[in-house]
């Protein structure tokens, strides 16, 4: 990587640190500000970075200068809007950078010192995961499997042909499937002329999604100890674990998802100014660029948003002062209370105003109305504001996706893609046995455990089920592709490994703050059941929308993301009733029988902590593909033989291959594969010395409009998969060698 690539890696960092600081909300009772600050940061650099691809795209400008000069731009932009802001609200004795970092450590170590053993153990173990995947986002290469198949052979296609257009393939998710995260991994591409750091797209995505969740906590109503546990919970997830030190793209699309909870849960306590609508929208648009699965998450959650933004414009002027709080629960700006959030004040205030929030007068009591009720003019104001701003939330997702939906629209006629996609993934069947046998298969595979008989005692229970109540439970029309139910999907690997320690956590906070809000959440009972209705609800249309598959439980990871604030804070409620006094105690004739029980239930989950962190150590200690010890280490592995650690039989075949195809000189090089081979090798092994992408023509085209190239017109061919589909395409006369799973064909000498 040259002097000027490793500046412009740090461009994006510089950036979310700038927006970070620009749009810092001011308001001094705003929950969790410094995450919600990061949260704001990252969906405007998101949204640019997927815009600038977008834009440059279209104008055949998919070069590292091109990018350069846009990301030089927005970073002097971000820049200067932070310097902007901070002489804004400046003291009047002034402040600088290194009092800001000196404030900043001062707050952090503050915490630390007052944090129990039990709060340090739980963030340090958090913390001590997200370095370690850290470190095997850097030394591992990308080795995903649908990575070698799409994810980054779409980057290299984008590079070679310097736009977006589409490409005669045989592999058509190169072309159909949602390209957000790979948009990301292409100015990674660009800056570093390599895939060295595509893994720290996912670990941000990680962490971005641990700081989400933990202000969700703290928006419903969670102090420190909550927020810890919540994101103790997702940290140590194995799935987690391990597809933060990846190229797939689930991860990216939870954190997305992440950001609208967290934005969309604001909306409950105060009127949205233009700023959080444009947030809104723009994140709304990330995840459907990103993964159109998200989209099953995000519908319930902008439903509550605007749920809440009716009602505050309907309780709008009903009372003022401590009287209207008590009834109507919420100010636009004011505290959080019981009757509709209760979210204490997290972190320092800051002066100025917010950049993002509404002004004052948008408080829901306005001024001077001495507490009558506003006129019915003035609410149907606001029920009108409220549908003018989810129609604005609606056009900047579209803003942001839109340009993918309209090529696949163009090249299919359909914005969802060809047929084939359209009905291997989503549900072809809906009636409620159906479903429920879907939803039975789906949540057998997560909550899976390395108990072979419990695994297969409970299989079994669901297909004879199945068959009693007339579903067939291998039905095509609720079964991805060939696949058979059961799989085991216990073992740590990223593809498909359960979550039955999280989920079953999730399971029990979301059945209690649905049926005692109250108890878990006593300052945010109705809006932990409100939030807790979405997450159900989006768990329940995932389940009569996608079919159940082995590697469905990565599909889940968003839904996963969005529960877990709810096993956080049922957690701490246990814990809290476990260590608070109880009345009486120390006199005689108390409820011994309900102490014993609640310590049995503390006992059990403590244990479930404890296997949880175990559960993440193991992931990333013996987690496949990447690993830190045995075999296939990342300390111990070659870079080749890292990258086909998937299938290590295949390395030698690709690279044998690769070095004849190199010593003829072919320059035009046709690749015969199928839909599920892999195509990243031949980008890597046969790209010039000089780092230039080789040029790769598919010689068969899934694309109707877009034929492929004819094989005489190539200098030699490259094939995966069936020998006999890549010898009926070898011009007659041309020599055709095959190695098991690899081949390639070259023409007679000259």
């Amino acid at each position: 990587m040259s002097a000027a690539g490793s500046l412009l890696v740090a461009a994006p960092l510089v950036a979310v640190l700038s927006l970070a600081v620009a749009l810092r909300p001011a308001r001094p009772d705003t929950v969790a500000p410094l995450r919600l600050a990061v949260v704001r940061a990252a969906v405007v650099t998101g949204a640019f970075a997927v815009l600038t691809v977008e834009l440059l795209g279209a104008l055949r400008l998919l070069t590292l200068p091109a990018f350069a000069v846009a990301w030089l731009i927005f970073v002097a932009a971000t820049v200067t809007a932070a310097g902007w802001r901070r002489r804004r609200t400046a003291a009047p004795t002034g402040s600088g950078a290194a009092r800001d970092l000196a404030a900043v450590r001062a707050r952090l170590t503050d915490r630390w010192r007052t944090a129990g053993r039990g709060e340090r153990l739980l963030a340090g173990t958090v913390g001590g995961l997200v370095l370690v995947e850290l470190l095997i986002a850097l030394l591992a290469e990308p080795n995903n499997f649908d990575s070698q198949t799409y994810h980054l052979p779409k980057v290299e296609h984008w590079v070679a042909q310097g736009s977006l257009e589409f490409w005669p393939t045989a592999i058509h998710r190169q072309v159909t499937i949602p390209p957000g995260a790979e948009y990301l991994l292409l100015h990674l591409r660009l800056f570093t002329g390599g895939d060295a750091l595509h893994n720290l797209v996912q670990w941000a995505a990680g962490v971005g999604c641990l700081l989400a969740v933990a202000r969700i906590a703290a928006q419903l109503g969670g102090g420190r100890r909550a927020q810890l546990l919540t994101a103790f919970v997702l940290g140590t997830t194995p799935m987690v674990a391990l597809q933060a030190t990846s190229t797939q793209t689930d991860l990216v699309c939870a954190a997305w998802v992440a950001c609208v909870a967290t934005l969309a849960l604001d909306g409950l306590r105060r009127r949205a100014g233009v700023g959080t609508l444009l947030l809104l929208g723009a994140a709304t648009g990330l995840t459907a660029v990103t993964k159109t699965s998200g989209l099953i998450g995000v519908g319930p959650l902008l439903l509550l948003w605007g749920i809440g933004q009716l009602r505050l414009a309907y309780l709008g002027g009903i009372v003022r002062g401590a009287d209207r709080d008590r009834r109507a629960g919420a100010r636009v700006d004011g505290p959080a209370l019981p009757a509709l959030v209760g979210a204490g004040r997290v972190g320092l205030p800051t002066g100025g105003a917010d950049p993002v929030a509404p002004p004052a007068a948008d408080d829901v009591a306005r001024p001077g109305t001495g507490g009558a009720p506003e006129p019915p003019g003035s609410r149907a104001g606001g029920v009108v504001r409220t549908v003018a701003g989810s129609v604005l939330v609606v056009l900047v997702a579209l803003l942001v996706v839109g340009p993918f939906l309209a090529r696949v629209q163009a090249e299919f006629g359909h914005p969802l893609g060809p047929p084939r996609l359209r009905e291997s993934i989503p549900m072809e069947r809906h009636d409620p046995p159906s479903v429920l046998v879907n939803a039975l298969r789906i949540g057998h595979t997560a909550l899976d455990t390395p108990l072979a008989p419990v695994r297969a005692g409970t299989a079994e229970a669901i297909m004879a089920g199945a068959r009693a109540i007339g579903v067939d439970p291998q039905d095509r029309a609720i079964t991805f592709g060939r696949e058979t139910f059961p799989v085991p999907s216990w073992y740590p690997d990223e593809d498909r490994v359960a979550f039955p320690l999280a989920g079953a956590l999730a399971l029990v906070g979301a059945a209690l703050a649905l049926a005692r809000p109250a108890r878990v959440s006593p300052t945010a009972a109705g809006a932990l059941r409100g939030y807790a209705i979405v997450v159900v609800t989006a768990v329940a249309l995932h389940t009569a929308m996608i079919k159940w598959q082995p590697w469905g439980n990565r599909l889940l990871l968003y839904a996963l993301v969005l529960a877990a604030p709810l096993a956080g804070l049922w957690l701490d409620s246990l814990l809290r009733r476990r260590l608070a006094p109880r009345p009486g105690a120390g006199v005689s004739g108390g409820a011994p029988s309900a102490s014993g029980r609640r310590s049995v239930a503390v006992g059990l989950a403590v244990a479930m902590l404890a296997g949880s962190a175990l559960a993440g150590v193991l992931a990333l200690s013996y987690g496949f593909p990447r690993r830190l010890v045995g075999a296939g280490s990342v300390f111990t592995t070659s870079e080749w033989d890292t990258r086909f650690l998937r299938r290590p039989q295949w390395a030698d075949e690709f690279r044998a291959a690769a070095d004849a195809v190199r010593a003829s000189g072919a320059r035009r090089i046709g690749l015969v594969q199928q839909n599920d081979n892999w195509e990243y090798p031949w980008w890597l092994l046969l790209r010039d010395a000089d780092g230039r992408p080789p040029e790769l023509v598919a010689l068969q085209s899934v694309l109707p409009d877009r034929p492929p190239a004819d094989p005489a017109s190539t200098d030699a061919i490259v094939c995966t998969g069936t020998r006999k589909v890549c010898a009926d395409l070898v011009p007659a006369g041309w020599t055709l060698t095959w190695r098991g799973y690899v081949g390639y064909a070259l023409p007679p000498p000259r």
